[in-house]
């Protein structure tokens, strides 16, 4: 269940990006990745991790912005191909973000210390690591302060609107490429606290986004694109699954587990368990 929490905190910022606003961010897992090491850079500087990731949000946020206006600019605003190209562009800058990784840190694993990071809360004969505990806290406060700023705000309510009915919104008021241009700074800000928890659940390197592609979008799709309590379930659900597969049949076998469910709901049932 910590393992499945611990999946919907990853998958948050996806669930903006790809489930509402409609774009093929591939690139999603490379972004937590960077997240992941400029967390460890600002540790070295005696920052927690998670007061770490908290300080990278804002600037992240801004990264995000830059990211969408270019994709806008360059594929969005050219017509109907705009997904096609657009897949092409995320997973050149997911290979671009993993290449300047590399260049820059190498290609040894990297990690934090803190209090909590190797150390277990006792229940008798069970031992729960606190780093997934914390990993387990964040997943809450994010699902909850995301479904309160969607569902409580203009802004927010406009987010939900924009894949659906870009005219309607209009009519409202609002610009939608200015509202996708905030959500998906919210996504990829969200995505640098996700980095941080991905080092403190455990070490890091540049390559390791590539197994979290599958596993992040099967947490959006079988949530349901675009819902925030649904990313929390879908996340146990993976959690959950991946965790009996790898006692049953082995750890070789656990990678597996988000692409099977993925396509199981793809095809019954296509907009997920709480879909739009």
């Amino acid at each position: 269940m910590l393992l499945g929490c611990f999946y919907a905190a990853v998958s948050i910022g996806l669930s903006v990006s790809f489930g509402l606003l409609d774009v093929p961010h591939v690139a999603h897992p490379a972004v937590m990745i960077l997240g992941s090491y400029f967390t460890y850079v600002l540790t070295g500087y005696g920052l927690d991790p998670i007061v770490a990731g908290v300080v990278l949000m804002p600037a992240f946020f801004v990264l995000g912005i830059l990211i969408y206006r270019f994709y806008y600019e360059a594929f969005e605003k050219r017509g109907t191909d705009a997904a096609v190209r657009g897949l092409a562009f995320f997973f050149g800058l997911a290979f671009i973000i993993e290449v300047g990784l590399i260049l820059g840190f190498g290609v040894d694993q990297r990690t934090v210390h803190a209090p909590y990071i190797g150390s277990s809360l006792v229940l008798g004969e069970y031992r729960i690591p606190y780093r997934m505990l914390v990993a387990f806290g964040v997943a809450l406060v994010l699902t909850f302060l995301l479904t309160i700023y969607l569902s409580s705000t203009f802004t927010g309510r406009a987010i939900k609107a924009v894949a659906q009915d870009e005219p309607a919104l209009r009519l409202m008021g609002a610009n939608p490429v200015r509202i996708k241009q905030w959500a998906f700074g919210i996504a990829t800000g969200v995505s640098a606290l996700a980095g941080a928890m991905l080092i403190i659940v455990g070490p890091v390197e540049p390559a390791m986004d590539r197994l979290y592609i599958g596993r992040t979008f099967c947490v959006v799709v079988l949530a349901g694109l675009g819902s925030m309590t649904g990313t929390l379930a879908a996340g146990l659900i993976l959690g959950i699954a991946e965790s009996i597969v790898l006692m049953m049949l082995g750890a070789s076998w656990a990678p597996a587990v988000a692409f099977g469910l993925l396509l199981v709901v793809l095809g019954v049932r296509p907009q997920g368990l709480f879909g739009r």
